[in-house]
């Protein structure tokens, strides 16, 4: 797996401070079971959006929240199912999932209705009618796509 170490040790606590509810609900630790891409599991990916989106709040001078900013990046596919498999619905899965995360952190996690459009714009510009509209939104958005493209271009099996 590849994974960002840019944190120093403050900001390392700072971050497992974050995420470290998240981290052990067992729903959460569910997403360790799926892969999203090449050899990367589901987990492991949104655990590395979350770094990248800490990491570019921070360089700006953390104008999102940050927060927010981590725990909605570490919730951005909280989908827990497997969309490699042969099924109709995982045919759209782009288009699909945004929606099913983010009603999956309301339920679970009751997110607010910010944090809840930012996981569901996340997939912009794919998802044309879902634009990101807040701070958070425009960096999960792009930290997603960064690290997807580490995670599909370097790290296939």
């Amino acid at each position: 797996m590849f994974k960002v170490n840019a944190l120093g040790a403050q900001d390392e606590v700072r971050f497992q401070k974050i995420l470290s509810s998240l981290m052990m609900d067992q729903r959460v630790k569910e997403m360790k079971l799926y892969i999203q891409h090449g050899v990367i599991t589901t987990y492991e990916h949104c655990e590395q959006v979350a770094r990248i989106c800490y990491i570019i709040n921070k360089y700006f001078g953390e104008k999102a929240d940050m927060e927010s900013l981590v725990r909605t990046a570490f919730l951005h596919d909280f989908y827990l199912y497997d969309w490699h498999e042969k099924k109709l619905k995982n045919k759209i899965h782009g288009f699909t999932h945004p929606g099913i995360a983010a009603k999956n952190a309301k339920k679970y996690f009751n997110i607010t209705e910010k944090e809840k459009r930012a996981i569901e714009s996340h997939m912009w510009p794919l998802t044309l009618h879902k634009i990101p509209t807040s701070r958070e939104a425009w960096i999960l958005c792009m930290a997603d796509k960064y690290v997807a493209s580490i995670e599909t271009a370097m790290m296939r099996k």
